[in-house]
């Protein structure tokens, strides 16, 4: 008895120390967890956990209840979290050639394979000290949704002018620099209430998501053509990067590359789905014309490259430039 008393307390010596031995990892992501976005990420660390069971652990710690969505990028820069899941467009002071991913024409899988997300990836860790994992959820493009009947000018394009709009970091540039929006900078997480007030007539959104923040209740039109692409990025403090063990960071790299393929698909799926869904509650779908759609969509791609030239010959230097543009917007 005594002898078997003796070899359970080694075995949980031995446990003990494995458990000691593996990574932990700490995270947030910068949506709600019930939006179809922060779900994508959440699965993508079950799957990361399944594979990596007795190796590391990545300890969700929340949403931006956790973190502010906009502190979450400067969070993991200092080592307050190690994995963030954010828009590259929320830290594109820090790192400009984010715009380039918001105005890009191609997506996670295929910029993975042309180079792009490992100049990226380089760009990153020299200028913020991070690791980009992933660029996942990628393809999903983004509209005009209005809770009123737009306006369209002689050529059919749109005229917003009147129109209270939502603005954010990553569409800013496009919406007052080619429209010419007075822009109120809103939070996704303060606009139900301002869709609800009417202090908020127009947003830019993704395809997707509209239901999960239950702004359908009060918008009424989406707006052609879509423009811009979702720019969600996976990023892991430097400093903890390296300090992880070889088979962690391989399981890491290995899962986030099967979900920016994985998540590309589903989301896709996902958006026919809600497009349907979208027409019986009601939200009536218009459209410029083709010559205007043709100006909105150029016109949205120029205004984000040009606030990346712009940051870029300020502080980051232009080595990278062109490079950044031939990858992401070949087009």
């Amino acid at each position: 008895m005594k002898a078997i008393r003796c070899m359970m307390a080694a075995i949980g010596l031995v446990a003990s120390a494995a458990a000691l031995g593996a990574d932990t990892i700490s995270a947030t992501h910068v949506f709600p967890a019930s939006l179809i976005y922060s779900r994508s990420f959440l699965e993508f660390v079950k799957k990361a956990n399944d594979s990596g069971k007795g190796v590391f652990t990545i300890q969700v710690r929340g949403g931006p209840e956790a973190i502010g969505m906009m502190e979450q990028p400067g969070a993991v820069r200092s080592g307050v979290v190690d994995m963030v899941y954010t828009p590259c467009a929320f830290y594109a002071a820090v790192v400009p050639e984010c715009d380039a991913v918001s105005a890009s024409s191609v997506d996670g899988p295929t910029a993975r394979k042309n180079g792009g997300l490992e100049l990226l990836d380089q760009i990153h860790q020299k200028r913020m000290g991070v690791k980009l994992l992933g660029w996942v959820d990628s393809g999903i493009r983004f509209c005009l949704w209005s809770t009123k009947e737009p306006k369209f000018d002689a050529n059919g394009q749109i005229d917003i002018r009147g129109f209270k709009v939502r603005g954010n970091p990553i569409y800013n540039a496009f919406l007052t620099n080619y429209l010419g929006a007075q822009v109120i900078n809103l939070n996704s997480s303060e606009l139900y209430t301002a869709l609800e007030r009417g202090t908020v007539d127009i947003t830019a959104w993704t395809q997707i998501g509209l239901m999960d923040l239950n702004w359908d209740r009060y918008i009424k039109y989406r707006i052609l053509p879509d423009f811009f692409e979702t720019d969600l990025m996976i990023l892991v403090n430097l400093k903890k990067w390296n300090a992880l063990s070889p088979k962690t960071r391989e399981i890491l790299q290995r899962t986030a590359l099967e979900h920016e393929t994985a998540s590309l698909r589903e989301l896709q799926g996902l958006w026919k789905k809600e497009r349907t869904e979208l027409e019986k509650r009601g939200i009536k779908t218009l459209s410029q014309s083709p010559q205007a759609s043709k100006k909105f969509v150029a016109g949205a791609r120029a205004a984000s490259l040009a606030r990346m030239k712009e940051r870029m010959e300020k502080a980051a230097g232009m080595e990278n430039y062109d490079k950044v543009v031939q990858l992401f917007t070949p087009e």
